[in-house]
């Protein structure tokens, strides 16, 4: 039986577009106060006026994910104000332009592996003492398709960086299943979000149209939030059904 949400506390990253945004709303629409966090302010006091028009609840936290202090000034902002996280969502990514070893830089790399792999170590960090003092708690992390196959498209950075998610995931798992504490990874293929404008070479329209949506990963989320406390998704692998990988021979 799926359980209630009402009242329940969420800390979403990456929460001022794309995935984030579309989580953090779909999480107020189900009952939950949600925290927002992540580098713009005003796209997040956005994303908080679109939970506010739905009925629910948001309170702003900015941080860059990549800056462990930032994070924690966040995260000390959501427990001052609600005492408690039922659920953290990992969402924050992003990508550099030039990606593929003849291009990237020691700034790229960084700046990659800072926000997709280090932020989330930053928050779940943050969030577990609470979590164990609960005993009770879920975290959701974003990795990618390209954590689960390694891929030329998205570059080594980015690849290594959401293979690592994976296991951070996993980690948290066994380390923190006996406090009551749940970690899943949901590794998406394509999906329309700001962060394809990053690409070298342009996505259309059209295909951008048969991609998976943000809120088609909002609704997942939403579905692994909903299981029992007694229920462990560990790691969701989701594609588009028209498939680029499969179809066209792009190397995902």
């Amino acid at each position: 039986m799926m359980r209630t949400l009402d009242g329940q506390i969420a800390w979403v990253t990456g929460a001022g577009s794309g995935i984030g945004q579309a989580a953090a709303l779909a999480l107020a629409k189900a009952g939950m106060r949600v925290a927002l966090t992540g580098r713009a302010r005003e796209s997040l006091e956005r994303t908080a006026d679109l939970v506010g028009a739905a009925g629910g609840q948001a309170l702003v936290a900015p941080a860059d994910m990549g800056v462990a202090a930032e994070v924690e000034r966040a995260w000390n902002v959501v427990h001052a104000a609600w005492g408690r996280c039922d659920l953290l969502v990992n969402s924050a990514g992003l990508n550099v332009p030039q990606r593929g070893w003849s291009e990237i830089t020691p700034a790229g790399i960084d700046a990659v592996v800072g926000v997709n792999l280090n932020g989330p170590f930053y928050a779940s960090r943050a969030v577990l003492p609470t979590m164990r003092a609960q005993r009770s708690g879920l975290i959701i992390h974003i990795s990618s398709w390209a954590g689960r196959y390694v891929s030329k498209l998205t570059g080594p950075a980015y690849s290594a960086a959401k293979h690592g998610l994976v296991a951070l995931s996993e980690s948290l798992n066994q380390e923190e299943c006996g406090h009551g504490i749940r970690s899943c990874c949901i590794c998406p293929g394509e999906v329309a979000t700001p962060l394809l404008d990053k690409r070298p070479v342009p996505v259309t329209a059209d295909d951008k149209g048969r991609m998976l949506q943000a809120d088609d990963l909002a609704d997942t989320i939403l579905f692994v939030a909903r299981m029992p406390t007694t229920v462990c998704v560990n790691e969701i692998l989701i594609s588009p059904t028209w498939n680029r990988g499969y179809l066209e021979g792009i190397k995902l």
